[in-house]
């Protein structure tokens, strides 16, 4: 069975999503609902996001292997399977060494849990992983659905495609945040994420193979560097840098919304999308 991701997807952490902001994501015209940071393995709040909804899809983005039991994780794919079949897409990843005492060998890490995942009965093509590096995007390749990045920019996605070639799910992410004035852009995303998040092992070196230099990544980030990592602007600007990714070879964006209003920003990327493919 296929499943229907649709152009845009919407990332918000479990504080930031309810049953009823789901609903209101699907009605935005949002194909997939993206729960971000390390979702618990039981993934309960997944199971509760398709029951208030009819087509959206649901995706983990991303389960960690260093806290999320793969028995249990298949276990939870299989029982949200049986209920809404073909609406959930389980998205897998090996965290950060800044987080787990015990980060080591992520690579093999993240290969014994798929082969955990795969002998529990989850299918490889339900699966993607968070891959940023030629390696981890090989894997996703040959064992997997495809690819879930975050914090990459299109250039980092056209040479994602390069390395999964045809068929396999490229699904980026990217920050958004609608604000007219640049400079106050600037400020709010460097006291969130993407900002706060240049200090992380896994990011850093990504940005560094796209070229970004360690002044870029000093003090929160360059401004052309925050510039590539937020789609920030009117809604049409930052509708524009997130259908970069579609041009650069992705299936689906993710939009990742900054503000104090994140429900807010997604609604309004959404009218903006459409507009733009309308023209």
């Amino acid at each position: 069975m296929t499943i229907d991701l649709g152009l845009l997807g919407a990332h918000l952490r479990e504080h930031e999503v309810n049953p009823a902001a789901a609903a209101e994501v699907e009605r935005a015209g949002y194909g997939t609902l993206w729960l971000d940071a390390s979702p618990p393995a039981d993934l309960a709040l997944a199971e509760k996001l398709l029951d208030a909804t009819t087509r959206l899809t649901v995706g983990t983005s991303v389960v960690n292997a260093w806290t999320a039991d793969a028995g249990t994780v298949a276990a939870s794919y299989h029982r949200i399977e049986a209920r809404h079949p073909g609406r959930f897409l389980l998205g897998v990843g090996i965290g950060h060494r800044e987080v787990h005492a015990g980060y080591a060998a992520p690579y093999d890490t993240l290969l014994s849990y798929l082969d955990q995942l795969g002998r529990a009965g989850v299918p490889g093509g339900r699966v993607v992983v968070a891959a940023l590096g030629p390696r981890m995007l090989r894997l996703a390749r040959d064992r997997t659905a495809g690819t879930v990045p975050g914090m990459v920019t299109p250039e980092h996605t056209r040479r994602a495609r390069s390395i999964l070639g045809a068929g396999k799910l490229l699904l980026p992410g990217h920050f958004a945040l609608v604000e007219p004035d640049t400079g106050r852009a600037r400020a709010i995303a460097r006291s969130a994420p993407p900002g706060t998040a240049l200090a992380v092992t896994n990011y850093a070196n990504n940005l560094r193979r796209l070229g970004y230099t360690d002044d870029d990544l000093a003090d929160a980030g360059s401004d052309r560097l925050i510039d590539a990592l937020v789609a920030h602007g009117d809604p049409a600007t930052v509708a524009a840098g997130l259908l970069a990714h579609r041009d650069a070879g992705a299936d689906h964006v993710g939009v990742h919304p900054l503000g104090d209003d994140p429900i807010a920003t997604l609604l309004a990327v959404a009218e903006a999308v459409r507009a733009v493919k309308a023209g």
